[in-house]
């Protein structure tokens, strides 16, 4: 899978951009706040339909615009394919060919990224949610079936929970209200657990050769539900009796105390819980585990390697994380980079990049004026 046409229209600090990436490796470099992580957060929206910063889209229109636009040139192996994100004070369209495409699992997953950015670092040691936030995004990139239950079971939690905050309830309609939501989390849950022990395979590989075998990683995923195999009806069923013991509670508390909402993803090495005691090394590696992971098992589940944004995350990793990294990526995997600097990459570098400076919302490549 490759980016071939990046094309923007009034987005963050471009009026208008037009770029082409005929290479793999392609780096952005110039001072902090010039623009760079602006060209990865375009592609990233491309690919997803929303920006990874914020959650406000019009945060993303120029501030003197009425809209923006992202669009792009989507080559796989058989076809080529282009994309096109619109975004208003309104609302967002999303075009797949130039047809507009009404539902988002209909969007998503023509184009897949993998975002590595210093904050990512932090996956490990970082809140629960940052662990959801990373299973919601990737998981759904790869699982059409997953992205309609997550969004199904989304509406249904705000609904339950609108519900419960209501005066007086019929134990009727919050009956039906509770099956539909148990039925939609426990396919969450159910393919979390598929998504995580795959992950858990590549992961073990690359922790192996990067520790050289000195470390061996494991995940859990950490529900309040005592779930022990991946199995529908079970997970149904310890889903169905954990809300049943806790319906006095979610009464009082008038909220939904128990589901995937409130699950976490755990990280283990040599048997010890990486978030409570790992140093920082060994939080750093294992992030960095996770991401290049996440590269062959989205290979191995759509038959492409997606596209890898590094957003000025070299800086942090040292030459050992940097060469791995790297040497991961090497020939199969089209990046772009943002950096404020070469020095750190000169050493490790294998192919010959394609180099961006950036200054103040112009950009221009080396060599040539983009």
């Amino acid at each position: 899978m490759k980016l071939s046409h990046l094309s923007l229209e009034n987005f963050r600090n471009y009026s208008s951009l037009e770029l082409d990436f005929p290479k793999s490796l392609n780096i952005f470099l110039g001072e902090n706040a010039q623009g760079k992580t602006n060209i990865l957060e375009a592609i990233y929206t491309l690919a997803m339909s929303k920006s990874h910063r914020t959650h406000n889209e019009k945060e993303l229109i120029k501030w003197d615009s009425d809209f923006a636009k992202v669009s792009g040139l989507i080559e796989k192996e058989h076809s080529r394919l282009p994309l096109e994100v619109l975004l208003t004070k309104k609302g967002r369209k999303t075009k797949v060919n130039y047809l507009e495409q009404k539902k988002l699992s209909a969007y998503i997953g023509h184009l897949n990224v993998i975002l590595f950015a210093p904050e990512d670092l932090a996956l490990v040691k970082g809140a629960p949610s940052v662990r959801r936030r990373f299973l919601d995004m990737e998981l759904g990139q790869i699982s059409p079936v997953y992205l309609y239950e997550l969004v199904r079971f989304n509406q249904l939690l705000k609904q339950r929970n609108a519900y419960l905050k209501q005066e007086k309830i019929d134990p009727v309609l919050l009956s039906v209200l509770t099956d539909e939501f148990v039925k939609s989390g426990t396919e969450v849950i159910f393919q979390r657990l598929l998504f995580i022990e795959k992950l858990e395979g590549f992961m073990a590989k690359i922790q192996e050769e990067i520790t050289s075998g000195k470390e061996a990683v494991t995940l859990s995923y950490d529900s309040y539900l005592p779930v022990k195999e991946k199995n529908k009806e079970v997970i149904s069923g310890l889903f169905k009796e954990a809300l049943e013991e806790k319906k006095a509670q979610e009464l009082f508390r008038k909220t939904t105390l128990i589901g995937p909402h409130r699950d976490d993803l755990l990280f283990f090495i040599n048997g010890i819980n990486v978030q409570a005691f790992g140093s920082q090394g060994q939080q750093r590696t294992t992030a960095l585990c996770v991401k290049l992971a996440e590269i062959d098992l989205m290979k191995e589940e759509i038959g492409e390697y997606p596209i890898l944004l590094l957003d000025d995350v070299m800086s942090e990793l040292d030459d050992n994380r940097q060469l791995h990294l790297l040497s991961a990526i090497e020939g199969k995997v089209q990046t772009f980079l943002t950096t404020t600097t070469l020095t750190h990459l000169q050493n490790n570098l294998t192919v010959t990049p394609d180099i961006f400076y950036v200054k103040k919302g112009s950009i221009e490549r080396q060599g040539e004026q983009a």
